[in-house]
């Protein structure tokens, strides 16, 4: 098992989330129910994630000088994630107004605030760190110059890296290549692919190959309820079931997927193994509300898996 640390490059949002039976169309406004505030953010959801499950973790990224800034802080802190390179910014700590219905569907809009300074020259200052890291995540929450930086770097020392490409956008074809693994879900794998004019309503497996196609290395493809599927350089084209739950909140069910996927690879598991235990921990996070806050220990996980070691991989 290794103990070299995961390094997590991303964004940390304090969580705005009321109820909601639907979610309002444009121009409607409607009477929510229960408000809630949740750390949050998918750099600081993965980062959660990862350290939550027993691995070291450092995180990389930028917050305000401001109440939720600290608040945020001492989350991350007590979820055993390593903050001493995240750099306070002048701006507001990044927001996020989240409505979820009691089915547990939700729907976000992001204000970066101090997200947008995480800068090529914060990956500097951590160099060193990065150099030492198993393994890199990142997200498309912060700039993505820095993200291309981070590419560089992690090309250059060798350290694989983990793109959740999250709020989807162009990605580069250099910037494809340099990604050990890129983990979209269905709307963001048709979003890139449409990008470069592909087909716009692929099967799993369809939507994996035209990212491998584009110039991806390594494909997984979250598919919420239904499960995962991979698709790899090395030629594995195979589904990973989900474990059926009762959602509550689906907020950070992909970040936890993330993060529980990179411990997994650090301690040298084949990625197939690695995907049936972020289906684990997605699984469990969707039973709770909130991002952050419903990443579960790793005792927990090893329980779940235990009461379903029935399940197959298809």
């Amino acid at each position: 098992m290794s103990s070299k640390p995961i390094v997590v490059v991303g964004s940390i949002n304090i969580d705005l989330v009321v109820k909601s039976e639907r979610l309002p169309v444009p121009g409607e406004t409607i009477l929510g129910g229960e408000f809630r505030s949740h750390p949050g953010g998918k750099g600081a959801n993965q980062a959660g994630a990862a350290a939550r499950l027993g691995h070291p973790v450092f995180m990389i990224g930028r917050v305000g000088r401001d109440l939720f800034g600290q608040e945020l802080l001492g989350f991350l802190g007590r979820a055993g994630v390593d903050t001493s390179f995240v750099a306070p910014s002048d701006t507001t700590t990044g927001t996020a107004i989240i409505t979820v219905t009691p089915g547990g569907q939700n729907s976000i809009i992001v204000a970066s605030g101090a997200n947008s300074e995480v800068s090529p020259e914060d990956l500097d200052l951590a160099r060193g760190l990065i150099r030492s890291a198993s393994l890199v995540l990142a997200q498309l929450e912060i700039p993505m110059r820095t993200v291309e930086n981070l590419a560089e770097i992690c090309a250059e020392e060798q350290v694989p890296l983990v793109l959740d490409p999250a709020p989807a956008q162009v990605l580069a074809p250099e910037l494809l290549r340099t990604i050990t693994w890129i983990t979209p879900n269905e709307v963001e794998a048709r979003q890139l692919q449409s990008f470069a004019g592909a087909a716009s309503s692929p099967t799993p497996k369809e939507s994996a190959e035209g990212m491998l196609a584009l110039g991806a290395r390594n494909v997984v493809l979250k598919l919420g309820e239904c499960g995962a599927f991979l698709a790899t350089a090395a030629g594995l084209r195979t589904a990973v079931p989900a474990f059926p739950v009762k959602a509550v909140d689906t907020t950070g069910a992909g970040d936890a997927f993330n993060g529980a996927f990179a411990v997994a690879l650090a301690r040298g598991a084949e990625p197939l193994e690695a995907a049936r235990f972020a289906s684990a921990v997605a699984a469990i996070s969707v039973t709770r509300h909130g991002a952050l806050p419903s990443m579960p220990a790793e005792p927990e996980v090893d329980a779940f898996l235990q009461n379903r070691s029935h399940m197959e991989i298809a």
